[in-house]
């Protein structure tokens, strides 16, 4: 019985109040069904609901009216997205090519500077002037069906503070911001009111994506925001919840007594709960990662330097230990050997030229075989008129010398 009370009460303060309006948010077209361009069903605001009431607006069933199929808020990686902030789909570029619009969200007209002690009624945007306005956020769940999307995988990436105020809104993307699946993710928009009436609270649904990638790095889990108002040591560090206060349960953070302004503590999307202005930056598991599917230079491919090889791998080129002990010692022989060294005796074999015993002044060069013979020296004449004629192997031992003196 309470809870239909509620839900009466709700529904009876259809017209006053706020949501960003896109053509990729949920219930654009109304909860009745019928494409209704006048409509204000998502504006309602959540107040002391269950859960399962109060996540995604269901208490009119908004998140059972997905955008029309192609429909994406589109967050541009490292740029701007825009929205309309308006009390009604009629006073937005949304219906009836932007007749009502104004640029304030009730499509009236009211001085840049407007101010009221007491409270801003109209529009309700719960502020007394824009600086007291106390912020609102979007959040995105890398999940496509808006069915699985939880406290536990929506992400804050975007604050803008002293919104809402005018109509349009423009909103930071952080620039590592990886891509959505190919159906696309879940976005939500928030905003808790900074007193000035009712402590209710705005949970809205969109189909985004997420445009021009260049990274792959994920998100990491959120954790829930902490009222941390001149501590700022003790805010929640890195990815962190939307904020989810005043229902009747699926509450994530809880305050009681006073802010420094002497004012009961209302937790928004600014520093008093840990939310910087613009892109979060802090919202990822590490460092951005090269995302080869959209464009980025990929990685260079590993070094072929065998100081690069890991321990457990041998290149095929490598020399055994024993063959570079092998080389080394020749080296070190033909380096060694003295320039003016005496033949070897007269009866050592003599084999085709060998490198080791070359002049060493010609180590360097590379030692090659050539297939044209070797030209002997002819027996001289003075061999021959003493000794008349000479065996073949007393000729060649002694040609063989002569050469190796050469």
């Amino acid at each position: 019985m309470r809870s239909f009370a509620v839900a009466l009460g709700f529904l009876g303060l259809t017209n006053a109040h706020l949501t960003a309006w896109h053509r990729g948010m949920y219930c654009l077209d109304g909860a009745s069904g019928q494409i209704d361009l006048n409509t204000a069903d998502p504006v309602t605001p959540l107040y002391q609901l269950p859960k399962s009431d109060w996540w995604f607006h269901h208490i009119n069933k908004c998140d059972e009216f997905p955008p029309a199929p192609g429909e994406f808020l589109d967050l541009p990686a490292g740029g701007q997205f825009q929205v309309e902030i308006a009390s009604n789909r009629a006073k937005t570029s949304l219906s009836y090519s932007g007749r009502d619009q104004s640029d304030w969200p009730d499509g009236g007209h009211y001085p840049d500077n407007y101010n009221v002690p007491s409270c801003i009624t109209s529009p309700n945007m719960h502020t007394q002037n824009q600086s007291m306005a106390a912020g609102s956020a979007f959040a995105i769940s890398y999940q496509s069906d808006i069915k699985q999307v939880t406290p536990e995988n929506l992400v804050v990436f975007s604050v803008r503070y002293n919104t809402p105020w005018k109509r349009v809104a423009r909103f930071d993307v952080p620039a590592a911001m990886p891509a959505c699946p190919p159906e696309g993710c879940i976005c939500a928009w928030g905003w808790i009111p900074d007193g000035c009436g009712q402590a209710n609270m705005y949970h809205q649904a969109y189909r985004c994506r997420v445009t021009n990638p260049t990274s792959s790095t994920p998100l990491a889990p959120p954790k829930p925001p902490v009222w941390c108002e001149g501590h700022p040591d003790t805010c929640t560090k890195g990815a962190k919840q939307m904020l989810y206060w005043n229902q009747a349960d699926g509450n994530n953070i809880f305050t009681d007594g006073l802010n420094l302004a002497g004012q009961p503590k209302s937790p928004g999307y600014n520093m008093k709960t840990g939310f910087a202005d613009g892109a979060q930056n802090d919202i990822f598991v590490g460092p951005p990662a090269s995302n080869p599917g959209s464009g980025a230079s990929p990685a260079p491919p590993p070094s072929h330097n065998p100081s690069t090889t890991p321990a457990n791998t041998k290149p095929q080129t490598q020399p055994t230990k024993a063959a570079s002990q092998s080389r080394s010692a020749r080296s070190t022989s033909v380096t060694s050997e003295p320039h003016n060294q005496p033949p070897k005796p007269t009866n050592a074999p003599a084999p085709h030229a060998n490198p080791a015993n070359s002049d060493p002044s010609h180590v360097s060069a590379p030692s090659v075989q050539s297939s044209t013979p070797v030209a002997t020296e002819r027996p001289s004449p003075r061999c021959n008129s003493r000794n008349g004629k000479r065996s073949n192997s007393k000729r060649n031992l002694h040609t063989k010398n002569r050469l190796r003196r050469w």
